[in-house]
């Protein structure tokens, strides 16, 4: 019986990346187990979520939040949210994560002059020449994620290989079952165990500071309590 746990898939990359071919690869092979899979691909919503709001890092902002509010109704409900957004600010990527919970990140990587190379729609050239300002990547900053689930360099992956590294996050979360995936990629998949979180390093002994005292860093500096009086007529030892 297939997984119906609901979960965002989050693609976060710069233009041009394949964000949206990795979502709809991804989405088409979940479908095939049954899945009840959503795309929210910013370049086919943005009509309806922001329709009129502008470029500056606050709106950007405000429509990666909407973004996050869809999916998050959509995660709750057991559907499997693909979302395919630039969302560049790693704050608010980080909020979204916190407020749907069940939230797998991946970064879709490429170097902005193969970006460049292969734009087939010229939104580069024209933002390198100052045509589109506020241009993510050329003349606003993109925000690298610093731990996503998943990284996928797809300057030099192929989409079949990416998404094995989507589907074995996917995998290990729990999110999808190995009978799941023997169905979408053919092949006997085992969920590889996550690392334990490290362990908090021992405090330091903080440092007095102006008319602090100073605390005792270990239990052999503490001041040793007198010893007891000698009881009346015990003989004392030369």
């Amino acid at each position: 019986m297939p997984s119906t746990t609901g979960f965002t898939l989050w693609l976060t990359g710069m233009h041009g990346t394949g964000k949206s071919t990795y979502a709809a690869y991804i989405a088409a092979r979940l479908r095939q187990v049954g899945r009840n899979v959503e795309i929210l691909d910013e370049g086919e919503i943005a009509e309806d979520l922001w329709q009129g709001v502008g470029d500056t890092k606050e709106e950007r902002s405000t429509t990666i939040r909407r973004i996050g509010y869809v999916a998050q109704l959509l995660t709750r409900n057991n559907v499997a949210v693909i979302v395919a957004s630039v969302s560049p600010y790693k704050t608010v990527r980080e909020e979204n994560r916190r407020v749907i919970g069940k939230y797998v990140e991946v970064y879709v990587d490429c170097p902005t002059e193969k970006l460049i190379e292969r734009d087939s729609t010229g939104k580069y050239k024209k933002a390198l020449s100052g045509e589109i300002p506020n241009f993510i990547g050329i003349t606003e900053p993109y925000e690298p994620p610093t731990s996503p689930e998943v990284t996928i360099h797809s300057d030099t992956e192929s989409v079949e290989d990416g998404a094995m590294k989507i589907f074995q996050s996917l995998l290990d979360l729990s999110l999808v079952t190995p009978e799941d995936l023997k169905v979408i990629t053919g092949k006997k998949m085992k969920a590889n165990p996550l690392p334990k979180k490290a362990r908090a390093p021992e405090p330091k002994a903080e440092k007095p500071g102006k008319g602090a005292k100073a605390r005792p860093a270990t239990r052999a500096a503490r001041v040793a309590k007198p010893a007891p009086a000698p009881k009346k007529g015990a003989k004392r030892s030369k």
